[in-house]
């Protein structure tokens, strides 16, 4: 769940699992999977941002209560981490060359 600010000011928590599309035009406008529609103050980037913030969130306290998950547990752990504000970026995993595979 994300928090978000109508325009009118109040607030509204949202489960960032409904959302479908997220416009600006010029004010942020969220399409739901129902089709309905939110116009909110925040813009998209700060939107994305928090839906990115919360699923990280939550997949660090999905692999902390996990017994032992090995290399999961610890992507999530990072990817959990805050800097500057900033969540840290999302780590890139490279796959083999075909000739480097055994």
């Amino acid at each position: 769940m994300i928090e978000l600010t109508r325009l009118n000011g109040n607030p509204i928590v949202l489960n960032s699992d409904l959302i479908k599309a997220a416009e600006a035009s010029p004010d942020t406008m969220l399409t739901l999977i129902n089709g309905e529609k939110l116009i909110v103050r925040e813009s998209t980037a700060e939107v994305v941002e928090r839906v990115l913030a919360y699923r990280a969130r939550l997949l660090a306290s999905v692999a902390r209560r996990l017994p032992d998950f090995g290399p999961l547990q610890q992507v999530a752990a990072l990817a959990s981490l805050e800097v500057s504000g900033q969540l840290a970026p999302a780590p890139t995993l490279k796959r083999p060359e075909p000739d480097e595979q055994a």
